[in-house]
C-alpha cells in the first residue's frame, strides 16, 4: 500500500514538472508559441467524439473535415422542396435552386482546436470529457434571397388570381350588375421570409413542403351598392367629322377602351392606363399628333380628343380632377383651356377621382356622323336647382407674323409640304355655379398656354438643272410660301402648245431633262 501511494505521488510530481516545463516554454517564447498554435489547428487531427451533424470528424485535419462536410452539403442540394401556393398549386424546387449555402463554416476551425490548447492536464481533461459526451455541431443554412425571390415571382405568382370587382354594363338603356371575383395572390415578401426561416431553423435535411403566404383580396361592390348608379351626372360631345379614316379609327378605339369603366368611391381613373399601349395590336393607326410644334404622324394620333371629351364630362359631373395638361398648340374641337392632352413621351395624363359616395359608370359612344360622347352615371346628390357651366377666357393672343420654309436637298423640285400656322393663346377656364338660375360663384379651374407656331413648308430643291435650283432658292429666300408655290407651279407646268420641248437639246448641247413631277401641296391640319 505504501509503495502504491509513493507511486502516485511520484507520478503526480513528474506530471507537475512536465506542466512547469511547458509553461516555462510558453513564457520564454510567447509570440512564437502563439503563432504556432494559431496555425497548428490546420494540421491537427480532430479528436474522437467530435461530430458535425451525423458526420464524425475523428482523425481528420481541418482541410479534410471541410471537404467531408462540403460533400455532405452538396448531397443535400438535390432534396425536393414543394412550395405550395394558391389553390394547392405546387412548384417543386431544390435547395440548390434557392441558392442554399452553409453559413457557419467557422465550426471547422473550432472543432480542430478542441483539445489542442492549454497544458497537458487541460488537454487530457478535454479528451476524457469527449469519451463520456460527444461534441456535436449543427450546420446552419441560409438561402440566396434574390434566387428565392425570383422563383416566387416567375413560378409561384403565375397562379395568382387578381380580384375582379363587381361591375356594370349598360344594355337596352338599363344597367346590369356583374358579380365580382375574390382574388388570391402570393405574398412574395412574407413567403420569402418563410422560406429563409425554414432553412435556418426547421429543415430536417429531407424532402419537405412549405406553405406559401397568400393574400386574399375581396372584390369591391355589391348588387345593392351598384344599384345606386342610375343618374346622369354629366355628358359631353365633340365632333371629329373633319378627321380622316385613321384618326377616326383611333378616336373610336380609344372611346371603346374607356366605355364600361366602373369606379368605386375613392378610385382614381387614369385615361392613359385605360387607352394604352399605343400599338397596332391595341387597335391604333398612324395619324396626326403634336410634337415639338409640328404635326407628325404617330400611332394613336387623335387620342387627345377622347381624353378631352371625357374631361368635359368630368367637369360637368363636378368630380375631382387630379391631373390635366393642355396641348402644346391649340385644338379646334373645344374652346381654349377646355382640352386635356395625353402624351406618353412627355408623361401627360388625364386623371380624376370618384369623390362621390356611390360608384360611377362611364359610357362612351361614337356615332356614324363622327361624334364622340361620354356620359358619366352615378347617384345624383346635387339639388335640382343646382347647375354648372364652364366659360373659356382668352387672356392674350399671339399671331404669327412670319413664315418658315425649309429647303430639302433630298426631295425633288416640285415637292412641297405645308403645315398650317397656329395662333398662340393664353387662356383660363372658369366654373360658374348657378342656383335657381342665379350665378352664385365663379371659380378658375385652370390656366393654359398654347404655342404660337408660324406656317411652315418643306420644299424639295433637288435637280440637275442649276438654273431651276437657283430659281427655287431665290423663291425660298422671300419667306413667302405662296410665292414658292407659284414658282413651283411655273416650273412644273406642262409646256404651252407650240412652245419648244423642254426635253429637246439646245443647239450644241445635251438634252435638258424636264423638272421632276410636282407633288400636290399639302396643308396638314392640326390635331
Amino acid at each position: 500500500m505504501k509503495k502504491f501511494i509513493k507511486g502516485i505521488i511520484c507520478f503526480s510530481f513528474i506530471f507537475m514538472i512536465a506542466g512547469w516545463q511547458v509553461q516555462a516554454q510558453d513564457m520564454a517564447q510567447p509570440s512564437a508559441r502563439a503563432g504556432a498554435q494559431d496555425d497548428a489547428w490546420k494540421e491537427n487531427r480532430i479528436l474522437p467524439g467530435i461530430y458535425i451533424e451525423d458526420i464524425s470528424l475523428e482523425g481528420k485535419n481541418a482541410k479534410e473535415a471541410q471537404t467531408l462536410v462540403e460533400e455532405y452539403v452538396n448531397g443535400l442540394s438535390g432534396k425536393r422542396i414543394a412550395l405550395t401556393g394558391i389553390d394547392g398549386n405546387t412548384v417543386e424546387v431544390t435547395p440548390e435552386d434557392v441558392g442554399l449555402y452553409w453559413s457557419n463554416q467557422g465550426i471547422i476551425e473550432e472543432a480542430a482546436q478542441i483539445g489542442q490548447r492549454g497544458n497537458v492536464i487541460q488537454r487530457y481533461k478535454v479528451k476524457k470529457d469527449l469519451q463520456y459526451q460527444n461534441k456535436v455541431y449543427r450546420l446552419e443554412f441560409d438561402v440566396d434571397r434574390e434566387k428565392a425571390g425570383q422563383i416566387l415571382t416567375e413560378q409561384c405568382s403565375v397562379y395568382n388570381v387578381e380580384a375582379k370587382d363587381a361591375s356594370l354594363s349598360r344594355e337596352n338603356e338599363s344597367f346590369v350588375v356583374h358579380p365580382g371575383q375574390r382574388g388570391q395572390v402570393v405574398d412574395e415578401e412574407a413567403s420569402l421570409e418563410k422560406i429563409c426561416s425554414f432553412f435556418r431553423e426547421s429543415w430536417n435535411r429531407e424532402d419537405a413542403a412549405i406553405d406559401l403566404e397568400i393574400i386574399v383580396d375581396e372584390p369591391k361592390g355589391t348588387e345593392e351598392e351598384l344599384g345606386k348608379v342610375k343618374d346622369v351626372l354629366g355628358t359631353f360631345t365633340t365632333s371629329f367629322s373633319s378627321s380622316g379614316p385613321s384618326r377616326s379609327a383611333n378616336v373610336r378605339n380609344g372611346c371603346a377602351l374607356i366605355n364600361g369603366s366602373t369606379l368605386y368611391p375613392g378610385d382614381e381613373f387614369s385615361t392613359y392606363e385605360a387607352v394604352s399601349p399605343f400599338s397596332e395590336a391595341n387597335g391604333y393607326y398612324m395619324a396626326g399628333s403634336y410634337l415639338n410644334g409640328q404635326v407628325v404622324d404617330s400611332l394613336g394620333g387623335g387620342i387627345c380628343q377622347v381624353s378631352t371629351t371625357l374631361y368635359n364630362a368630368v367637369l360637368l359631373s363636378e368630380l375631382e380632377v387630379t391631373e390635366r395638361h393642355n396641348h402644346s398648340m391649340i385644338v379646334t374641337y373645344v374652346d381654349p383651356s377646355a382640352d386635356a392632352a395625353i402624351a406618353e413621351s412627355a408623361g401627360k395624363d388625364f386623371k380624376f377621382v370618384n369623390n362621390t359616395g356611390a360608384p360611377l359608370y362611364i359610357e362612351g359612344v361614337t356615332s356614324d356622323d363622327k361624334h364622340i360622347t361620354f356620359t358619366i352615371y352615378g347617384m345624383e346628390t346635387r339639388d335640382s336647382s343646382h347647375s354648372v357651366r364652364y366659360e373659356s377666357e382668352v387672356v392674350s393672343t399671339t399671331y404669327p407674323d412670319t413664315e418658315v420654309i425649309y429647303p430639302n436637298e433630298s426631295l425633288p423640285v416640285g415637292s412641297i409640304s405645308v403645315q398650317s400656322a397656329h395662333i398662340g393663346y393664353k387662356a383660363n377656364l372658369w366654373k360658374i355655379v348657378m342656383e335657381n338660375g342665379t350665378e352664385v360663384s365663379r371659380e378658375q379651374v385652370n390656366s393654359s398656354s398654347y404655342k404660337m407656331v408660324p406656317r411652315t413648308a418643306t420644299v424639295g430643291v433637288a435637280t440637275e438643272d442649276p438654273n431651276i435650283h437657283n430659281q427655287m432658292m431665290e423663291a425660298i429666300a422671300t419667306n413667302s410660301i405662296d410665292h414658292v408655290k407659284n414658282v413651283v407651279s411655273s416650273l412644273t407646268a406642262p409646256p404651252a402648245e407650240g412652245a419648244p420641248d423642254q426635253g429637246a437639246a439646245p443647239e450644241g448641247g445635251a438634252p435638258v431633262p424636264p423638272p421632276a413631277e410636282a407633288a400636290p401641296p399639302a396643308e396638314v391640319p392640326a390635331e
